[in-house]
């Protein structure tokens, strides 16, 4: 094959997968699986040619070419993309894979398969584009599919509230994503990634105009990655089937966010301002899911939770001015993610799908596979070394503790956190009595499920070392903190999971409840009195205006006065000649008493 093809054979294998399926083989749910997944692979084997492939360059179209805006469809092929795509192909093979035993019984499996693909072929969109409006379109199809992924049980309300809820969610930041690309072409003349780098200096002129515009396109990844305040649709998302939360939570979808700001990191960069603001929200997101997350009970919560607050680390380090610690950390958290994530699906289908983990307990040795792979996934987490987000959770914090120390203490109280957290999952679902008949009675998950859990607990377990994290990534420049906060780190670490086994060995039920956190800070609740306050308040006075003013007094009104005087009139037009005699005679009586009596 043409080497100036490859890339656009990775990219719509997945979208010839889905309209296959749609078209052709949606009756047949075996063989639409077996093309998503045939699909799938082959885009991962085209992928690492692709990586070992030095200098490649893809097919280049134009799409729209006028005078004051060129738009090409084409890929950019750097490191950066090389890497996300091995991410994306390789991570998503794995969830496809364990799909076909997830959803082998599912009503809408090959409905599933369709969107997957699709999803699939929208996210590697968003990773290759070299322009704005080529990544915006694959922007808002990751969206679609995901609203279709996330409500593929749509008969069930909260998974059909919860598609919404996402779709809508997103919809705020992608209109201030799609204001602040307007706003950066209009200053550099170009959509085009490597055009606008090379007229910056157009836009770094006018550092107010600049700083808008870096925070209406950071809006579009506070939605996609789910940062605050646009953060309350992920947690919903688990609504979703249990693949389609590693794979959102994974590689793909809340990645997007991240990679979108590294790829375009030469806008934030040229702002303070900027990125002032985003490494404080990631440090907010971060720290306020870690505390949310203590005090939930739903297994894939707990998880989603967990996923906020390694997103908040990312988008710290975009806003410490490190693409690479954010990309490094994106890297180890895709692996050790898609593991937690498959690792309790695993333990949902067991057990019937059981999400609550006071309903658990006493699963080790019943699911020993699932037990070890989950437990190398919470250890690469929590930063244990020498797993793997030890390194990139590190190359965070040092650089926190270089640039801003007050945003380096509220990174090390959330990896206290987090380990505290997912001790307590650990300990209550693994650990003690079984606390349900479902518990006593499960068994580990057949092997095509088991196996991408072995294979995602190699990287989650390897990945952050140096000279296997160099073969993918750009890793962080060393920092001159030398142990002191590696070694903090750590301690903070093994502080929350020896509080959390002290707290929950041997509990039947949760010894801590703070309403505040297992409520997720009344965020739902705010946000329902608000849009009750507004959207819904003046939706109920557009329609009394509506239905009492417009349409009861102006239009009912007009046509009841003019029926009411049209059947007056049809009094007097009875054809009954006796009645016009009559009203003639009673008409001359009338004028003969106004002339007498006028």
């Amino acid at each position: 094959m043409n080497s100036a093809l490859l890339p656009w054979f990775i990219l719509l294998l997945p979208f010839a997968a889905a309209v296959v399926i749609v078209l052709f083989t949606k009756s047949w749910p075996g063989l639409s699986s077996f093309i998503s997944v045939v699909a799938v692979l082959a885009s991962f084997a085209g992928s690492c040619v692709v990586f070992a492939t030095p200098d490649i360059q893809a097919l280049e179209l134009t799409w729209l070419d006028l005078s004051v805006l060129s738009v090409p469809l084409g890929f950019v092929l750097d490191d950066l993309t090389k890497t996300m795509l091995l991410l994306v192909t390789g991570v998503g093979a794995l969830i496809h894979i364990y799909s076909l035993g997830y959803m082998r019984d599912d009503s809408g499996k090959a409905r599933y398969f369709a969107a997957l693909s699709f999803f699939m072929f929208s996210m590697l969109g968003v990773v290759v584009s070299n322009n704005f409006v080529m990544m915006f379109i694959f922007w808002e199809l990751v969206g679609f599919s995901s609203y279709v992924l996330i409500g593929h049980w749509f008969e069930r309300d909260s998974a059909a509230e919860a598609a919404k809820k996402a779709f809508l969610t997103n919809r705020i930041g992608d209109f201030g994503f799609m204001l602040g690309i307007l706003m950066a072409w209009v200053a550099t003349g170009s959509v085009v990634f490597s055009e606008m780098n090379q007229q910056l200096a157009r836009i770094t002129s006018y550092p107010d105009y600049l700083t808008v515009a870096a925070l209406l396109i950071f809006c579009g990844a506070v939605g996609k990655s789910a940062q605050f305040p646009l953060h309350v649709w992920l947690p919903d998302a688990m609504e979703g089937p249990t693949p389609i939360s590693a794979l959102i939570h994974a590689a793909t979808m809340v990645a997007a966010g991240v990679y979108m700001l590294v790829r375009v990191g030469f806008l934030f960069e040229a702002s303070p301002p900027a990125l002032w603001v985003i490494s404080w929200i990631g440090t907010i997101t971060a720290v306020m899911a870690a505390l949310i997350a203590t005090q939930q009970n739903d297994i894939k919560r707990i998880l989603a939770y967990s996923t906020l607050s390694q997103l908040g680390y990312m988008i710290m380090a975009v806003g410490l001015a490190s693409g690479q610690a954010a990309m490094f950390h994106l890297f180890t958290h895709a692996f050790f993610k898609a593991l937690l994530f498959l690792g309790a699906g695993s333990i949902i289908v067991m057990l019937h799908h059981e999400q609550n983990i006071w309903k658990m307990g006493g699963l080790a040795g019943r699911l020993g596979i699932t037990f070890l792979t989950f437990l190398v996934g919470t250890f690469a987490l929590i930063g244990l070394p020498p797993f793997s987000g030890f390194f990139s959770k590190d190359a965070i914090l040092a650089l926190a503790y270089e640039t801003n120390r007050a945003i380096f203490w509220v990174a090390l109280f959330t990896a206290f956190l987090t380990a505290f957290y997912m001790l307590r999952l650990v300990v209550v679902v693994f650990f003690g009595k079984p606390r349900s008949d479902r518990a006593r009675t499960g068994r580990e998950a057949p092997w095509v499920m088991i196996g991408p859990l072995i294979l995602l607990a190699i990287p989650a377990s390897a990945a952050g070392f140096g000279f296997v994290a160099r073969l993918f990534v750009q890793l962080p420049a060393e920092k001159e903190t030398g142990w002191l906060v590696p070694g903090m780190a750590l301690g903070a670490a093994v502080a929350g999971a020896l509080i959390a086994i002290i707290l929950y060995r041997n509990r039947q039920s949760d010894p801590i409840d703070l309403a505040p956190l297992r409520k997720r800070f009344y965020f739902d609740e705010l946000y329902s009195f608000l849009i009750g306050a507004t959207q819904e308040l003046l939706a109920k006075l557009s329609a009394f205006i509506d239905r009492w003013i417009l349409d009861g007094a102006a239009i009912r009104g007009a046509s009841g006065a003019t029926w009411g005087f049209g059947s007056l009139l049809r009094l007097f037009q009875v054809g009954n000649l006796q009645a016009y005699a009559f009203l003639f005679g009673l008409g001359i009586v009338g004028l003969i008493y106004f002339t007498i009596f006028r």
